[in-house]
């Protein structure tokens, strides 16, 4: 299976923004792009290139890639399935992408990263409806109940949340139950809530060049 070797900062800088993938160091300042808010690489400081269209698109497609840590075969695999239903393609992409069990547990505010989250599923930390699930590209339902194994909930990694997930807002289409550290999806997200740091229609347009 692929594996993600590059730096996390290196793909925020290189998408000129903050793709919050290092948790609560993407809000201090040592975050790498308030440090040096310019392209990685020898040139990145004086770097003055013109995008094209294809440029446009093939970053947007990079960036909603890296915000959830996928391969490109994972990515593209989202892509045709989406194509596959009727409507909206852009909005169907999207949705399953915040429907996999990591970035729900994210979104939920169990884990403060993307890959916390999938490290977490994949170490078989993570129960869907009371069943162990190790899959971090399961698709949630409405309806299911993501939760932390006992063991976890009660070890020194997850002993300091209470607090912050009693302050923590989840996005209206996930309940959190901070005292149980557990949440439900009571919906999928849909219109507004399926608002990202990426453009979908641009991403749709890219694969079907």
């Amino acid at each position: 299976m692929g594996r993600r070797l590059e730096s996390k900062c290196k793909q925020c800088r290189r998408e000129g923004e903050k793709l919050y993938l290092k948790g609560d160091r993407c809000f201090t300042p040592k975050c790498a792009v308030t440090r040096r808010p310019f392209k990685p690489g020898m040139h990145g400081p004086t770097s003055r290139t013109r995008p094209t269209p294809y440029g446009i698109q093939l970053r947007e497609k990079q960036k909603a890639k890296n915000t959830y840590g996928l391969m490109e075969k994972q990515f593209r695999n989202y892509f045709e399935k989406a194509t596959r239903k009727v409507g909206n393609t852009g909005s169907f992409l999207v949705q399953m992408l915040e429907l996999r069990l990591d970035n729900v547990v994210f979104r939920a505010g169990l884990t403060k990263s993307r890959a916390s989250a999938r490290q977490l599923v994949g170490h078989g930390s993570v129960r869907v409806n009371g069943k162990k699930v190790n899959i971090p590209s399961f698709q949630v339902k409405p309806g299911d109940v993501i939760s932390l194994s006992a063991s976890i909930a009660k070890s020194k990694l997850f002993a300091d949340d209470a607090e912050r997930l009693a302050k923590y807002q989840a996005p209206t289409w996930i309940h959190l139950e901070a005292a149980a550290k557990s949440a439900k999806v009571t919906s999928k997200p849909e219109g507004d809530e399926l608002k990202q740091n990426f453009d979908p229609k641009l991403i749709v347009e890219f694969y079907s060049r």
